[in-house]
């Protein structure tokens, strides 16, 4: 029996050993795992703070297109504005440049008369500029 005694003990300490070698490798994997753990808690912190710049980034992006837009409407209902003036003036100028245009046509047979009328008449400085003015435009 002292050598079953023997036989149990050995293969106890041979049990123990195997248990002290898992422990040891469970430790270091633990180890593994706590700085594992430190390193993904720093990265982790890092993508925080990125994602929190990337929404400020956003926010004042959204902000500057606003008063971009904001800004191009006002040009925008000017400048409409501004072409429904000119598109106004055009017009009128048109107009203005057709009747007189009629004035001058219409005048030009009462100078044809005044120049065969060559009468020793005095003219005024008007009718002298605006003769001057009809001979100009023939």
């Amino acid at each position: 029996m002292p050598d079953m005694q023997w036989i149990l003990e050995i293969v106890l300490m041979a049990l123990l050993g195997a248990t002290l070698f898992h422990a040891v490798r469970l430790e270091r994997a633990l180890g593994v795992l706590k700085r594992d753990r430190a390193v993904l808690e720093e990265l982790v912190g890092g993508f925080n703070t990125s994602m929190r710049q990337a929404e400020a980034g956003t926010d004042r992006l959204r902000a500057a297109a606003d008063g971009a837009g904001r800004q191009l409407a006002q040009q925008i209902d000017t400048a409409t504005t501004l072409k429904e003036d000119l598109v106004f003036l055009s017009q009128r100028g048109e107009r203005l440049a057709d009747r007189l245009g009629e004035q001058v046509r219409g005048a030009r047979p009462v100078l044809a008369e005044a120049e065969m009328n060559d009468a020793p008449r005095q003219r005024s400085q008007a009718e002298r500029d605006l003769l001057k003015a009809l001979r100009m435009n023939r």
